[in-house]
């Protein structure tokens, strides 16, 4: 499991007293353990991993963006950081699909399920995001969908 594997990952780095991966890898765990607290709530993902995915997805796309508004800023030191969190939080991240095997299962999903206009979208997309979530990012699958189908 990725958080028995993040766990472990902080024990090591705290052996090796690596202070920044010490300071990455609690804060995943701070934002796992919110996440568990927010799924009393509401509804669980149905196993742990896809919990976490999630988790460590928001994380990467939020050290993103801000390395972009540090590079914008001129901000490089800072924008450092932040890339040396994202590498991290994205070691524990499973292999990414890339864009043409991306574009091929949803041109399957639409085969599939006979999505002809816009209007289907909302199908599609609740097929992609069953099949595709956590090896794809969604926004950018959302964006082959529309063009698959207009």
């Amino acid at each position: 499991m990725i958080r028995d594997a993040i766990g472990d990952a902080l024990v090591q780095a705290m052996k090796a007293r690596d202070s920044a991966r010490v300071a990455t890898l609690r804060l995943v765990q701070a934002a796992i353990k919110n996440r568990d607290i927010e799924a009393r709530t509401g509804s669980a993902p149905a196993d742990d991993d896809s919990l976490v995915i999630e988790v460590l997805q928001k994380l990467s796309k939020q050290r993103r963006e801000s390395i972009a508004m540090f590079e914008a800023g001129g901000r490089w030191e800072l924008a450092a950081a932040e890339r040396a969190e994202l590498s991290v939080i994205e070691s524990f991240l499973p292999a990414q699909m890339g864009e043409a095997e991306a574009a091929e299962a949803i041109r399957a999903i639409v085969a599939r399920l006979g999505a002809a206009s816009m209007k289907d979208m909302g199908r599609v997309m609740a097929e992609v995001k069953a099949g595709l979530a956590g090896r794809f990012d969604l926004a950018r699958a959302s964006e082959l969908v529309k063009a698959e189908l207009s």
